[in-house]
C-alpha cells in the first residue's frame, strides 16, 4: 500500500482501503486494528501496563488485554481454523489465566507474543480462502468458515481497543484514534 494510506497520528499503522475486493479489506481491517493494540501500548511504563483500575473487573489491564487477544488468536485461527491442540494458559480449574499472565509479564514481551501469534494467524490467512471451513467444528453450530473468523477477529480486536483506550486514558492521560 501507499504512503497516501499511511496513519498520520499512528506510524506503521496503515488505513485500509477504501475501495478492494472483500479478502483485502478484511485483512487490512484486521491488520489496523492490531498496529492500534501496539500504538495504544507504545510508550506506557510498567506500572501501568499492570495496573487494574476498574473495580468491576479487576483482572483487566493493558497487559491483560494484549495476553488476552494473543490467545484469541491462537484459538481462533490454530486450535478452529487447522485443528491444532491448545497452548493456551487458561484451564477448566482457571479459565482467567490468560488474564492474569498480564501482570506477571512485561509488557514488551507480551507485545512481542502477540506479534508473533499474529504473523501465524497471517499465515494461515494466506493459505486458506475465505469459504474454507474450519477444521474443528463447534458442536451444535454452523461451520465456521475462515471469513467469519476473520470478521469475529476485526470486532474483537476492535473492543478490546476501546478497553485499551480507556485505561491508557486512566493510566496516564493519553488519548487517540
Amino acid at each position: 500500500m501507499s504512503d497516501e494510506n499511511a496513519s498520520p497520528s499512528v506510524p506503521g499503522r496503515v488505513a485500509p482501503p477504501k475501495s478492494a475486493d472483500e479478502r483485502t479489506m478484511l485483512t487490512t481491517w484486521l491488520e489496523w486494528h492490531r498496529a492500534t493494540v501496539h500504538a495504544k501500548c507504545a510508550d506506557l511504563s510498567a506500572e501501568h501496563a499492570v495496573a487494574t483500575p476498574l473495580p468491576t473487573s479487576p483482572l483487566m489491564s493493558v497487559g491483560a488485554v494484549v495476553s488476552h487477544l494473543r490467545w484469541v488468536e491462537h484459538a481462533w485461527f490454530e486450535m478452529v481454523l487447522m485443528g491444532l491442540p491448545d497452548q493456551g494458559y487458561a484451564t477448566p480449574q482457571d479459565p482467567d489465566a490468560e488474564w492474569r499472565r498480564g501482570g506477571e509479564v512485561p509488557l514488551g514481551r507480551l507485545l512481542d507474543e502477540y506479534e508473533d501469534q499474529c504473523a501465524r494467524s497471517r499465515e494461515i490467512t494466506a493459505k486458506l480462502e475465505l469459504d474454507a471451513v474450519a477444521a474443528s467444528p463447534r458442536q451444535d453450530e454452523d461451520p465456521t468458515t475462515l471469513r467469519w473468523v476473520l470478521l469475529h477477529m476485526i470486532e474483537e480486536t476492535a473492543r478490546h481497543n476501546g478497553h485499551l483506550d480507556l485505561l491508557r486514558e486512566l493510566a496516564d492521560g493519553t488519548t487517540g484514534e
